[in-house]
């Protein structure tokens, strides 16, 4: 715990003023925040209980807060909430050596497939956990999420206003940001870009795991394949995504008949197996390649790169032309 904090006491909650630069913050993220080392499942179990208030009453986890507002913590023993353990040491050295571009505003990495990109559902560490972990007292917050299957490009603030301003255009359906992605889909697609427009509809699953339809009554969403190659029989595309809906990429490509090779929720099992035993394919075959974006109203561009994975390169060498 950071020493500007006071320090837990069994006894008794605090009070902790918002500061303005906070203004916008979810609730969730304002306590991970203040308690140094929780997991999002505590954080979501104090909310839900009624133990955290905003301005005396009780609030959502998912509530805009306000600078000023008044939010009472309630007194948390982390160490007794199996909270005080620390990544791996491989972990760690992973996320630390995944940075592939820093400044002042944000910092961007090439996750790892198999990294979730934060804690939750029986994970203790993912990406930003282990950064705070890395580096305690940088103030970094998720800008978006990718799958914990997807390599790839994964961008985290670094200041309030970088994290506002991104996550503004990420909602942009017209393309305030350009993400491009690398995937092998599953058999002979078309010559040319096909453009797959069809809502998505997120659904739960007995256990709380999430499965995403194509469904009118979902929302809006559109992706562009384009195939760059053929690589023994199958198709290796760029695709470009005008919406980020969740598992947006994966659905799609099963919609139209290619899936995803490797994806184990949405694809071909015996294709997948296929690939596993014939190229060493074990892993979902989808890379957030770059991003393309503005700050500060338009005048500072960036262009984002995460190199493809090794053992994805590898098995596309295997798979031949």
């Amino acid at each position: 715990m950071s020493h500007s904090e006071p320090p837990q006491r069994a006894g008794g909650a605090r009070t902790v003023r918002v500061p303005d630069d906070r203004d916008g913050q979810r609730l969730d993220n304002f306590l991970l925040g203040q308690l140094k080392g929780a997991p999002r499942s505590l954080v979501y179990k104090l909310v839900r209980s009624g133990q955290v208030r905003v301005n005396g009453g009780r609030a959502k986890a998912e509530r805009k807060l306000a600078g000023g507002d008044e939010v009472r913590i309630p007194p948390v023993r982390l160490e007794e909430a199996g909270a005080s353990g620390r990544p791996a040491k491989g972990l760690l050295q992973a996320i630390e050596s995944a940075v592939v571009y820093e400044d002042a505003r944000l910092l961007a990495l090439n996750k790892p497939s198999g990294i979730a990109s934060h804690g939750g559902s029986g994970i203790s560490f993912g990406v930003i956990e282990t950064l705070r972990a890395l580096r305690p007292d940088e103030p970094f917050e998720l800008v978006h999420r990718l799958d914990r299957d997807t390599s790839g490009l994964l961008v985290i603030a670094k200041k309030r206003s970088a994290l506002t301003t991104l996550q503004a255009l990420m909602r942009e359906d017209d393309g305030g940001i350009a993400k491009r992605y690398l995937a092998l889909l599953v058999g002979r697609m078309p010559d040319g870009t096909m453009t797959v427009d069809a809502p998505l509809h997120v659904g739960l699953r007995q256990g709380g795991e999430r499965h995403v339809q194509v469904n009118d009554a979902g929302k809006p969403s559109v992706s562009h394949f384009r195939v760059l190659e053929r690589r023994g029989g199958h198709s290796w595309c760029e695709v470009r995504i005008e919406t980020g809906r969740t598992h947006q990429i994966r659905v799609h490509a099963q919609h139209i008949g290619h899936p995803v090779a490797g994806d184990d929720k949405y694809g071909d099992p015996e294709v997948n197996r296929r690939l596993r035993e014939q190229i060493g394919l074990k892993r979902l075959a989808l890379h957030a390649a770059s991003m393309e974006f503005a700050l500060e109203g338009g005048s500072v561009p960036y262009v984002l790169h995460a190199p493809l994975a090794p053992e994805l390169a590898t098995a596309l060498d295997a798979l031949g032309g």
